[in-house]
Protein backbone atom coordinates (compact mmCIF):
# COMPACT_ATOMS: atom_id res chain seq x y z
CA UNK A 1 0.00 0.00 0.00
CA UNK A 2 1.26 3.47 -0.93
CA UNK A 3 0.61 6.25 1.55
CA UNK A 4 1.38 9.90 0.95
CA UNK A 5 1.32 12.62 3.56
CA UNK A 6 -2.23 13.46 4.60
CA UNK A 7 -1.39 15.46 7.70
CA UNK A 8 -0.88 18.68 5.75
CA UNK A 9 -4.61 18.79 5.00
CA UNK A 10 -5.70 19.72 8.52
CA UNK A 11 -3.96 21.65 11.26
CA UNK A 12 -6.32 19.97 13.73
CA UNK A 13 -4.74 16.55 13.37
CA UNK A 14 -6.42 13.25 12.69
CA UNK A 15 -9.93 12.25 13.69
CA UNK A 16 -9.31 8.54 13.03
CA UNK A 17 -6.14 6.48 13.05
CA UNK A 18 -6.70 3.03 11.57
CA UNK A 19 -4.08 0.39 12.40
CA UNK A 20 -3.86 -3.06 10.77
CA UNK A 21 -7.64 -3.25 10.35
CA UNK A 22 -9.02 -6.52 8.99
CA UNK A 23 -12.69 -7.43 8.77
CA UNK A 24 -14.17 -10.87 8.19
CA UNK A 25 -17.64 -11.99 7.15
CA UNK A 26 -17.38 -15.53 8.44
CA UNK A 27 -14.24 -16.90 6.76
CA UNK A 28 -14.21 -14.23 4.04
CA UNK A 29 -11.63 -11.48 4.59
CA UNK A 30 -13.33 -8.32 3.30
CA UNK A 31 -10.72 -5.85 4.58
CA UNK A 32 -7.04 -6.75 4.71
CA UNK A 33 -4.76 -5.11 7.30
CA UNK A 34 -5.53 -1.49 6.43
CA UNK A 35 -3.58 1.30 8.09
CA UNK A 36 -4.14 5.00 7.40
CA UNK A 37 -5.38 8.20 9.03
CA UNK A 38 -8.46 10.34 8.39
CA UNK A 39 -7.86 14.04 9.10
CA UNK A 40 -10.29 16.21 11.04
CA UNK A 41 -12.48 18.77 9.27
CA UNK A 42 -11.74 17.39 5.83
CA UNK A 43 -13.60 15.28 3.29
CA UNK A 44 -12.11 11.82 2.78
CA UNK A 45 -13.42 9.87 -0.21
CA UNK A 46 -13.31 6.08 -0.38
CA UNK A 47 -13.21 4.92 -4.00
CA UNK A 48 -12.90 1.59 -5.76
CA UNK A 49 -14.97 -0.92 -7.75
CA UNK A 50 -18.07 -2.63 -6.33
CA UNK A 51 -17.25 -5.18 -3.67
CA UNK A 52 -13.84 -3.73 -2.81
CA UNK A 53 -14.74 -3.01 0.83
CA UNK A 54 -15.63 0.70 0.81
CA UNK A 55 -18.94 0.40 2.66
CA UNK A 56 -17.54 -2.25 5.00
CA UNK A 57 -14.75 0.14 5.96
CA UNK A 58 -17.19 3.03 6.39
CA UNK A 59 -19.35 0.97 8.75
CA UNK A 60 -16.29 0.09 10.83
CA UNK A 61 -16.02 3.75 11.84
CA UNK A 62 -19.29 3.68 13.80
CA UNK A 63 -19.39 -0.06 14.42
CA UNK A 64 -22.50 -0.60 12.33
CA UNK A 65 -20.97 -3.91 11.27
CA UNK A 66 -21.69 -5.14 14.82
CA UNK A 67 -25.27 -5.77 13.66
CA UNK A 68 -24.17 -8.31 11.04
CA UNK A 69 -24.05 -11.92 12.17
CA UNK A 70 -20.64 -13.54 11.83
CA UNK A 71 -18.64 -10.33 11.43
CA UNK A 72 -15.40 -9.92 13.32
CA UNK A 73 -12.60 -7.37 13.20
CA UNK A 74 -8.90 -7.40 13.95
CA UNK A 75 -6.65 -4.40 14.46
CA UNK A 76 -7.54 -1.05 15.97
CA UNK A 77 -9.37 2.16 15.09
CA UNK A 78 -8.59 5.17 17.25
CA UNK A 79 -10.96 8.17 17.29
CA UNK A 80 -9.26 11.15 18.92
CA UNK A 81 -6.83 8.66 20.46
CA UNK A 82 -9.53 6.38 21.90
CA UNK A 83 -9.83 2.78 20.66
CA UNK A 84 -13.44 2.48 19.47
CA UNK A 85 -13.24 -1.32 19.59
CA UNK A 86 -12.09 -1.41 23.21
CA UNK A 87 -14.31 -3.57 25.47
CA UNK A 88 -15.40 -0.57 27.53
CA UNK A 89 -16.41 1.56 24.53
CA UNK A 90 -19.93 3.01 24.82
CA UNK A 91 -21.18 2.13 21.34
CA UNK A 92 -24.38 4.19 21.68
CA UNK A 93 -22.29 7.26 22.47
CA UNK A 94 -19.97 6.44 19.56
CA UNK A 95 -22.87 6.37 17.11
CA UNK A 96 -24.08 9.72 18.38
CA UNK A 97 -20.61 11.14 17.70
CA UNK A 98 -20.41 9.47 14.28
CA UNK A 99 -23.57 10.11 12.26
CA UNK A 100 -24.45 8.33 9.03
CA UNK A 101 -26.29 9.20 5.81
CA UNK A 102 -27.28 6.33 3.56
CA UNK A 103 -27.42 5.76 -0.17
CA UNK A 104 -31.14 6.34 -0.54
CA UNK A 105 -32.98 9.04 1.40
CA UNK A 106 -34.76 7.39 4.32
CA UNK A 107 -36.89 10.00 6.11
CA UNK A 108 -39.15 8.70 8.85
CA UNK A 109 -42.90 8.76 8.04
CA UNK A 110 -43.24 11.79 10.30
CA UNK A 111 -43.36 15.55 9.83
CA UNK A 112 -40.29 17.44 8.69
CA UNK A 113 -39.99 18.90 12.20
CA UNK A 114 -40.28 15.53 13.94
CA UNK A 115 -37.65 13.98 11.66
CA UNK A 116 -35.06 16.52 12.76
CA UNK A 117 -36.19 16.55 16.41
CA UNK A 118 -36.16 12.76 16.64
CA UNK A 119 -32.51 12.36 17.70
CA UNK A 120 -32.47 15.19 20.26
CA UNK A 121 -35.66 13.78 21.82
CA UNK A 122 -34.08 10.32 22.06
CA UNK A 123 -31.19 11.95 23.91
CA UNK A 124 -33.53 13.56 26.42
CA UNK A 125 -34.25 17.04 25.05
CA UNK A 126 -37.95 17.81 25.54
CA UNK A 127 -38.06 21.60 25.88
CA UNK A 128 -39.98 22.89 22.86
CA UNK A 129 -37.98 26.11 22.56
CA UNK A 130 -34.72 24.17 22.57
CA UNK A 131 -36.07 21.71 20.00
CA UNK A 132 -37.21 24.61 17.81
CA UNK A 133 -33.68 26.04 17.91
CA UNK A 134 -32.12 22.68 17.02
CA UNK A 135 -34.53 22.06 14.13
CA UNK A 136 -33.95 25.51 12.66
CA UNK A 137 -30.17 25.34 13.08
CA UNK A 138 -29.95 21.86 11.56
CA UNK A 139 -32.15 22.70 8.59
CA UNK A 140 -30.13 25.85 7.96
CA UNK A 141 -26.86 23.90 8.09
CA UNK A 142 -28.38 21.44 5.60
CA UNK A 143 -29.39 24.37 3.36
CA UNK A 144 -33.05 23.34 3.54
CA UNK A 145 -34.59 25.87 5.93
CA UNK A 146 -35.61 28.41 3.27
CA UNK A 147 -37.48 25.69 1.35
CA UNK A 148 -39.38 24.15 4.27
CA UNK A 149 -39.61 26.75 7.07
CA UNK A 150 -43.34 27.20 6.41
CA UNK A 151 -43.98 23.45 5.95
CA UNK A 152 -42.47 21.95 9.09
CA UNK A 153 -45.66 20.08 9.98
CA UNK A 154 -45.98 18.47 6.56
CA UNK A 155 -44.91 14.86 5.97
CA UNK A 156 -41.24 14.45 5.13
CA UNK A 157 -42.07 11.84 2.49
CA UNK A 158 -43.75 14.58 0.40
CA UNK A 159 -40.38 16.24 -0.23
CA UNK A 160 -38.39 15.66 -3.41
CA UNK A 161 -35.57 13.12 -3.36
CA UNK A 162 -32.89 15.78 -3.04
CA UNK A 163 -34.79 17.54 -0.26
CA UNK A 164 -35.27 14.24 1.54
CA UNK A 165 -31.53 13.58 1.45
CA UNK A 166 -30.77 17.05 2.83
CA UNK A 167 -33.39 16.39 5.51
CA UNK A 168 -31.59 13.15 6.41
CA UNK A 169 -28.37 15.17 6.71
CA UNK A 170 -30.18 17.68 8.95
CA UNK A 171 -31.48 14.78 11.05
CA UNK A 172 -27.95 13.38 11.37
CA UNK A 173 -26.39 16.68 12.45
CA UNK A 174 -29.20 17.57 14.87
CA UNK A 175 -27.43 15.65 17.64
CA UNK A 176 -24.19 17.51 16.91
CA UNK A 177 -21.97 14.60 15.82
CA UNK A 178 -18.27 15.07 15.19
CA UNK A 179 -18.20 12.91 12.08
CA UNK A 180 -20.56 12.36 9.14
CA UNK A 181 -20.31 9.10 7.22
CA UNK A 182 -21.95 9.20 3.78
CA UNK A 183 -22.52 6.03 1.80
CA UNK A 184 -23.03 7.12 -1.82
CA UNK A 185 -25.44 9.88 -0.73
CA UNK A 186 -26.14 11.15 -4.27
CA UNK A 187 -26.41 7.90 -6.23
CA UNK A 188 -30.24 8.06 -6.27
CA UNK A 189 -30.42 11.79 -7.09
CA UNK A 190 -30.60 13.82 -10.29
CA UNK A 191 -27.69 16.09 -11.32
CA UNK A 192 -29.19 19.25 -9.80
CA UNK A 193 -29.88 17.59 -6.44
CA UNK A 194 -26.41 16.02 -6.57
CA UNK A 195 -24.80 19.43 -7.07
CA UNK A 196 -26.66 20.78 -4.02
CA UNK A 197 -25.50 17.89 -1.84
CA UNK A 198 -21.91 18.36 -3.03
CA UNK A 199 -22.13 22.06 -2.20
CA UNK A 200 -23.47 21.14 1.21
CA UNK A 201 -20.63 18.68 1.86
CA UNK A 202 -18.07 21.41 1.14
CA UNK A 203 -19.76 23.68 3.69
CA UNK A 204 -20.19 21.03 6.36
CA UNK A 205 -16.50 20.13 6.57
CA UNK A 206 -15.97 23.41 8.44
CA UNK A 207 -17.76 21.80 11.39
CA UNK A 208 -17.56 18.06 10.77
CA UNK A 209 -15.14 15.38 9.63
CA UNK A 210 -16.71 13.74 6.56
CA UNK A 211 -16.01 10.33 5.07
CA UNK A 212 -17.83 9.59 1.83
CA UNK A 213 -18.12 6.45 -0.29
CA UNK A 214 -18.60 7.23 -3.96
CA UNK A 215 -18.43 5.44 -7.30
CA UNK A 216 -18.33 8.81 -9.06
CA UNK A 217 -14.71 9.73 -9.81
CA UNK A 218 -15.64 13.28 -10.78
CA UNK A 219 -17.48 13.72 -7.50
CA UNK A 220 -14.50 12.49 -5.48
CA UNK A 221 -12.24 14.88 -7.37
CA UNK A 222 -14.63 17.81 -6.82
CA UNK A 223 -15.39 17.53 -3.12
CA UNK A 224 -12.74 15.51 -1.30
CA UNK A 225 -9.45 16.56 0.26
CA UNK A 226 -8.17 13.01 0.73
CA UNK A 227 -8.85 9.97 -1.45
CA UNK A 228 -8.30 6.34 -0.50
CA UNK A 229 -8.40 3.74 -3.29
CA UNK A 230 -9.50 0.24 -2.30
CA UNK A 231 -9.24 -2.90 -4.42
CA UNK A 232 -10.36 -6.39 -3.40
CA UNK A 233 -10.26 -5.51 0.28
CA UNK A 234 -6.81 -3.94 0.09
CA UNK A 235 -5.97 -0.27 0.60
CA UNK A 236 -3.89 0.35 -2.52
CA UNK A 237 -3.12 4.05 -2.14
CA UNK A 238 -4.18 7.01 -0.03
CA UNK A 239 -3.22 10.67 -0.24
CA UNK A 240 -4.32 14.17 -1.19
CA UNK A 241 -7.04 13.94 -3.84
CA UNK A 242 -5.14 16.04 -6.37
CA UNK A 243 -2.18 13.66 -6.15
CA UNK A 244 -4.32 10.53 -6.41
CA UNK A 245 -6.03 11.83 -9.55
CA UNK A 246 -3.10 13.49 -11.30
CA UNK A 247 0.03 11.65 -10.17
CA UNK A 248 -0.87 8.35 -8.48
CA UNK A 249 2.08 6.25 -7.38
CA UNK A 250 0.44 2.87 -8.06
CA UNK A 251 -0.42 1.72 -11.59
CA UNK A 252 -3.65 0.16 -10.32
CA UNK A 253 -4.79 3.54 -9.00
CA UNK A 254 -3.98 5.19 -12.31
CA UNK A 255 -5.90 2.52 -14.23
CA UNK A 256 -8.95 2.97 -12.03
CA UNK A 257 -9.15 6.77 -11.91
CA UNK A 258 -8.61 6.99 -15.69
CA UNK A 259 -11.40 4.49 -16.35
CA UNK A 260 -9.35 1.59 -17.64
CA UNK A 261 -11.24 -0.73 -15.29
CA UNK A 262 -13.95 -0.64 -12.64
Amino acid sequence: MIKTNVNDISLKGNKFDIQDLSLYYGDFEALKKMSFSIPSNAVTALIGPSGCGKSSLLRCLNRMNDFILGVRTEGKIFMDGEDIYAPNMDVISLRRRVGMVFQRPNPFPLSIYDNVAYGPRIHGITDRRKLDEIVERSLKEAVLWDEVSDKLNLSAVALSGGQQQRLCIARAIAVRPEVLLMDEPTSALDPLATARIEDLVRRLKEHYTIVIVTHNMQQAARISDITAFLLMGELVEVGPTEVIFTAPADKRTEDYVTGRFG
